[in-house]
């Protein structure tokens, strides 16, 4: 099983960026996918989900309005566009594939958000 982000880096306030997860080893299209992020000092945090099909998206407020998940299960690939970002993005982000009890975790990749 593989999962690796790529897309991070640095942008300035008010950017965006687009997160690709692309996945391997298992069968990508019956897992729900998630991203989750943790920022230096504080606990790891889910930020958006997506079910296996892709017909239903989840997001956590702070998120809401700016960033958008998607999946393509053609290509056993998930993203995460970031819009307007701001300092309080700046984190590690991962991927997660789930289907319980099974839960596989990407490497995570830096987003930095600064001026």
């Amino acid at each position: 099983v593989q999962l690796v982000e790529s897309g991070g880096g640095l942008v300035q306030p008010g950017g965006s960026l687009r997160l690709s997860c692309a996945a391997s080893g298992f069968t990508f299209s019956t897992y729900a996918m998630n991203w989750y992020r943790q920022a230096p000092g504080k606990e790891r945090e889910l930020v958006a989900g997506i079910s296996s099909t892709g017909s239903s998206t989840s997001y956590r407020d702070f998120v809401k309005g700016r960033f958008t998940i998607s999946r393509d299960n053609a290509k056993n690939t998930v993203y995460l566009q970031m819009n307007r970002l701001e300092p309080e993005d700046t984190a590690v982000y991962y991927c997660v594939a789930v289907r319980l009890p099974s839960r596989y975790w990407g490497q995570g990749i830096q987003v930095t958000v600064s001026s």
